[in-house]
């Protein structure tokens, strides 16, 4: 029998975690019957009752393994662990929060059975509110100018052969975007659609900071669209300043007429000035990525691991 690893990152998922459990051994004993499977939850480091109910669910249940941090990590960290300590024949990718449907991994596994490398399943469309459903759709806007593969509404619910799961396993960058990691690989892509379900237990942790840190990561990472830009943006003003240099200089010599007004100079000062500023900004944010890897530290720290 092929072996499905699931990797679920954890943080602050209690009340969820036991549902999410029993529906996934549902489909092992209906739609997936042929196939053995395994999940593997990794805690990021959680401060409320998850690593209580994930240890009742390992020792009801020895296919059920648990990682956990010594810390909060973050989302990306935790999905790379699991990822690191499956044994299966593919892995799929999901939350712990009941928002993606469970059921749409039988679709991923018959889709892999029958030769897709890769089976993602994207979000048609969400019940979320309308200001995060706003904020995904500006996000995937710019996303799909620099990966046109990726679909409208994203993705974080996926299948990996085990072959993507070696490839995924090779890159160790910290501030990576993964999905545009997972559509680089070159290998074979379904896509699935569904509708994203509305959370009904617990708290979001996605915070605006987050998000706000996950877009720059997506950005500066994936492309050096900001770099050419700020160079191009510089250009542009030099060679303004350049010809407006040279009105004043004609306008002084042929009509006699002196370089009068304070409000012109302030101006440009202040828009030189502030260009600058955004543009060491932008060089910053791509320095403070390389110091990040030059550090070499963990990516994540290994509190417990019960198999």
């Amino acid at each position: 029998m092929k072996l499905v690893s699931f990797v679920i990152p954890v943080y602050r998922n209690q009340g969820s975690l036991r549902p999410t459990y029993e529906r996934i051994a549902g489909l092992f004993k209906d739609a997936l019957a042929s196939y053995d499977y395994e999940i593997v939850f990794v805690d990021d480091g959680s401060d409320d009752n998850s690593p209580s109910e994930l240890l009742e669910l390992h020792n009801n249940d020895k296919k059920v393994k648990v990682i956990t941090f010594s810390r909060n990590f973050g989302q990306l960290a935790a999905t790379t662990a699991g990822l690191n300590n499956i044994a299966g024949d593919c892995a799929i990718l999901m939350s712990a929060d009941l928002q993606d449907p469970v059921e749409l991994a039988g679709e991923m596994v018959r889709s892999w059975a029958a030769g897709a490398e890769i089976v993602i399943g994207y979000r048609r469309g969400r019940e979320d509110g309308p200001v995060a459903t706003l904020a995904s759709k500006i996000f995937y806007f710019f996303m799909r100018a620099i990966y046109p593969r990726m679909p409208g509404g994203g993705f974080d619910f996926c299948l990996l052969d085990k072959v993507c799961v070696r490839e995924m396993n090779k890159i160790l960058d910290k501030n990576r975007f993964f999905q545009g990691d997972v559509l680089t690989l070159g290998f074979s892509v379904k896509f699935i659609p569904y509708q994203r379900l509305k959370r009904t237990l617990g708290k979001s942790q996605w915070t605006i900071s987050k998000k706000i840190k996950y877009f720059v990561d997506c950005l500066v990472t994936s492309s050096y669209f900001p770099i050419r830009l700020m160079s191009m943006v510089g250009f542009v003003t030099a060679a303004a300043g350049f010809a407006y240099g040279i009105r004043i200089v004609f306008v002084r010599l042929h009509h006699n007429t002196p370089f009068t007004g304070w409000a012109p100079i302030m101006i440009l000062i202040l828009v030189i000035g502030g260009l600058l500023m955004s543009m060491l900004g932008i060089i910053g944010e791509y320095i403070w990525r390389i110091y990040d890897e030059v550090k070499k530290r963990p990516n994540y720290i290994v509190k417990s691991r019960y198999w």
